[in-house]
């Protein structure tokens, strides 16, 4: 608790300070249409819309195809305004992060660069996907880009939240780390699937079972080690309340996660809300064990800046 107090004023000074503040509440924003994007794009996929607009940038030669709208036409037309705000959005982050860089942390143009570069190859990404006619690789990596994109946003704005340090997180960290590289891995393998129709493909002709196959095995390691993630939690004495909320949040969205992809499976995606669901689940569980990594691992900073602060006053 002594830690936690020590740590309050710089927790507060770098987190609320102006523009600080200002490029948090964009991230968040920006977070949370990205969730949306994907969402729309996981839709735009299930309903056979991914080539309702034949050409790029444009949709039929123009920015609102108002004599061809339709449902598909518009999953795709939404999803590419949408994509066309984050990608605004990302240059206004990383221009304000390098106007603003000296009062704010050192890292943080450098973070918001890397976002804005992601967005940049998604939007290429997002282009081939119709060039090449929904080539299955191009599609996959189109869903990897924005994975990442959008928990890099999250990265950004759990280190840039007021927080106190308490020194009690041990290896829930690495826990952590490993929990969303396995499900982000499951998420590849899902878009594999998703890109493939490898559901359809092995149910029917019996092709593609083995990418089917992994995905279902992969199920295993992802939910073992957010169990995992959890349970320690549980466990850990005096843990932070915001890190317990994460943990318990991680818990539920897997059991949810998993009772869709069941649902999903049995129905042979037959329901498209549910195949939606589904996939945006699964991209908010993976968003909250990189917010429990990112704040849990700032947690251990702070308190070993702390010790090595007071061993080199003494």
């Amino acid at each position: 608790m002594a830690n936690s107090i020590l740590h309050q004023d710089a927790a507060t000074s770098t987190t609320q300070s102006g523009p600080a503040e200002r490029i948090r509440r964009l991230v968040w924003k920006l977070a949370i249409a990205t969730l949306l994007l994907m969402a729309v794009g996981s839709a735009t996929r299930v309903m056979n819309a991914g080539l309702a607009c034949p050409d790029w940038p444009l949709c039929y030669g123009e920015l609102v195809p108002a004599a061809q709208m339709n449902f598909q036409v518009f999953l795709e037309w939404f999803h590419r305004l949408d994509a066309a705000a984050i990608g605004f959005g990302a240059i206004g982050l990383a221009g304000l992060s390098w106007w603003d860089r000296r009062v704010l942390p050192a890292w943080l143009p450098w973070a918001s660069t890397f976002a804005l570069a992601l967005i940049i190859f998604q939007g290429v990404l997002g282009g081939l996907t119709v060039t090449e006619l929904l080539r299955f690789d191009i599609v996959t990596a189109h869903l990897g880009c924005a994975l990442l994109f959008f928990t890099t946003l999250l990265a950004i704005g759990v280190s840039l939240m007021p927080y106190r340090a308490i020194g009690t997180v041990g290896k829930l960290p690495w826990v952590g780390l490993s929990a969303a590289i396995l499900v982000y891995l499951q998420s590849i393998l899902g878009g594999l699937v998703g890109s493939q129709w490898a559901l359809h493909q092995c149910l029917g002709a019996g092709q593609l079972c083995l990418v089917m196959n992994s995905h279902i095995a992969g199920v295993v390691p992802a939910s073992l080690a957010t169990l995992a993630l959890v349970f320690i939690a549980w466990r850990t004495p005096a843990l932070h309340p915001t890190l317990r909320q994460l943990a318990n949040w991680a818990g539920g969205l897997l059991v949810w996660q998993i009772a869709l992809g069941v649902a999903t499976f049995r129905l042979h995606l037959q329901v498209e809300p549910l195949t939606v669901a589904h996939q945006a689940t699964g991209a908010a569980l993976l968003g909250v064990l990189v917010a429990f990594t990112a704040l849990a691992l700032r947690d251990r900073a702070e308190i070993f800046e702390f010790y090595e602060r007071r061993s080199e006053a003494s």
